[in-house]
């Protein structure tokens, strides 16, 4: 097989799966190691995927975000079973802050009977919060769409006035190099301010969102605890030695 079909294949199985192990490679291109090692390193040079231990993942850039409604019927299950291991971290008298997100506002239902404030810049956090007599404080300023998040300077200042006991964000991409990215630099601003305003950050994220790198930086993954599904990804303990990673029970 000449060097343009093996990468070709390559590619390919990082469109199925996260993570490929350089033994699979070499057994199902029927090759040596040290040739999917030099391929791996050539298409790592041309930004299509990151070399890891023991094999690649997928390199992902993303700078679209999608809708709120388009965000809401994706991984709802997963989405569920980690929204219930962040409420059940909640203690009573807290003082939280929900990021808006559709994985955030899954946590409503979960501390309707918690006695705690809650301050969010999630428009669409709202209407439940009230509704199950939570005391909810809402950043002010400019109401981004997409995202039916508040933003902005205004946002910001406000936002700094607080102080959390516990901090809950969602992020677009997580990655061992890249740390936790979002696609929107305002976002990015908001979720960065609340870490610092936080004695505890938690960042709930499902599969999905492994590997992957959006447009703006957040954080580095040591500055929050990953909440998610994930059981046992090939490079799983690579996050674990970056960061607390918790499982939810399915």
């Amino acid at each position: 097989m000449i060097t343009s079909e093996r990468h070709h294949n390559i590619l390919q199985q990082l469109k199925k799966q996260q993570f490929i192990k350089v033994q699979d490679l070499v057994e199902q291109l029927q090759t040596s190691e040290s040739t999917i090692r030099r391929d791996l390193a050539t298409l790592e040079k041309e930004h299509l995927l990151k070399r890891e231990h023991g094999g690649a993942t997928r390199l992902e850039v993303i700078q679209e975000e999608s809708s709120m409604l388009e965000k809401a019927v994706q991984h709802i299950h997963e989405k569920q079973q980690i929204a219930s291991l962040a409420a059940n971290l909640i203690q009573d008298k807290e003082c939280i802050y929900l990021d808006a997100g559709s994985t955030i506002r899954q946590m409503i239902p979960f501390i309707k009977a918690k006695q705690i404030t809650v301050v969010t810049n999630g428009l669409n956090h709202v209407p439940p919060l009230l509704e199950n007599g939570i005391d909810t404080y809402v950043l002010g300023g400019k109401a981004k769409a997409a995202t039916e998040a508040m933003v902005g300077n205004t946002a910001l200042a406000q936002q700094q006035t607080y102080q959390f006991d516990k901090v809950f964000l969602w992020m677009n991409g997580i990655h061992t190099e890249f740390g936790f990215t979002t696609a929107d630099p305002e976002e990015a601003a908001l979720k960065r301010s609340a870490i610092q305003q936080g004695l505890e950050t938690f960042v709930l994220a499902d599969d999905s969102k492994f590997g992957v790198i959006t447009f703006s930086k957040v954080e580095d993954l040591q500055k929050a605890t990953i909440l998610t599904n994930v059981k046992s990804e090939p490079y799983a303990a690579q996050y674990k030695t970056l960061t607390t990673v918790k499982v939810a029970k399915t």
